[in-house]
This record gives structure tokens, sequence and C-alpha cells, in this order.
């Protein structure tokens, strides 16, 4: 419980940190750049927790294919999801694709066990790496955000984790 209580303390003072360099003219980042599935995605450093190498899982049974199954990452039991499959535009890998892939969990104040896998980390992204805002595509999801164009003409997706996480798919891995 106290780990708990100092994490989230080191996270509000990020967090006031973060606002305090927006105040200033700093530019900071905003989203965590990565690949699922060939697709690039940003996502909120705010919902964004820590980041682990690919890890040995145990397998759910009667589950959805995107569900991989448990691991344990430092002590805590998180559920694994496959966002590109989860997405539609995923497919199953062997497990030495996987050993190329990172988990990214969620950030610990959303209160989700869970973590996603991601092929590539590409890093960090601030606004100003962008040369356009675009509204989300039609009939998107309602966890989608803002599609971003950076100077290249890359297209990338913003997930807003905190929504994706109280959708109804999300929430029924069953089957």
């Amino acid at each position: 419980m106290a780990n708990r209580e100092a994490l989230r303390d080191l996270q509000s003072r990020l967090a006031g940190r973060l606002q305090a360099a927006r105040s200033e003219g700093v530019n900071v980042a905003a989203w965590l750049a990565v690949q699922a599935g060939g697709r690039d995605y940003l996502l909120p450093l705010t919902q964004s927790g820590e980041i682990f190498p690919w890890t040995g899982l145990q397998p759910v049974p009667y589950t959805q294919p995107w569900f991989l199954g448990i691991a344990n990452l430092r002590g805590a039991l998180m559920g694994v999801i496959d966002i590109a499959q989860m997405l539609g535009h995923g497919q199953a890998r062997n497990e030495q694709e996987l050993l190329e892939c990172s988990l990214l969990a969620f950030n610990p104040a959303l209160e989700v066990n869970a973590a996603l896998l991601v092929d590539k980390l590409l890093g960090l992204r601030a606004a100003d790496a962008f040369t356009q805002t675009e509204p989300p595509p039609e009939r998107s999801p309602s966890f989608y955000g803002a599609v971003h164009v950076d100077g290249t003409g890359r297209r990338w997706q913003e997930l807003q984790l905190q929504r994706l996480s109280q959708t109804a798919k999300f929430l029924s891995i069953r089957a």
C-alpha cells in the first residue's frame, strides 16, 4: 500500500512539473510513439505506465485471441492485450517475434492491471513534432483520439488508454 501511495505521489509531482514546464513555454513530450501491427500510434504519457521487455505469460483458456494471457510484471499480475489484434489488423506471432516486442503497462493511476503488446517503441513526441492534426476517422472506436501528421506525412493515431480500458470489448475477454 505504501508503494502505491509513493507511486501516486511521484506521478502527481511529475504531472506538476509537466504543467509548470508547459506554462513556461518549454516544449514537453505528450505522447509515447509506438508501432503495433504495422501502424503508428500515440499513447498519452499521462495514461501510459512502465515499459517491460517481453516476458513469459500464463495463457488463459477460453479468451479472445487478442488476450494473450497473464504476466507477472514487477510482482503485479497483468492481463496482456495484443492491441493490433484487438483493433483487427494484427496477426499471431511466434515466440521469436514476441521476443522483439515490448509490454506497455497502463498508468497505475488508471487502476487497470493490464499491459499492451507493441511491436516497437518509437520514442517520445511533443505537439511540435506534427504539422497537422485531424479529427478521428468516421465510425472509429470511442478511444481513438486525433490523427497527427508529422513533417514526412506519416500519420499517427492517438489512442486514449483510459477510454480504451472502459470499453465493453476491452472488458469482455471471454471467447
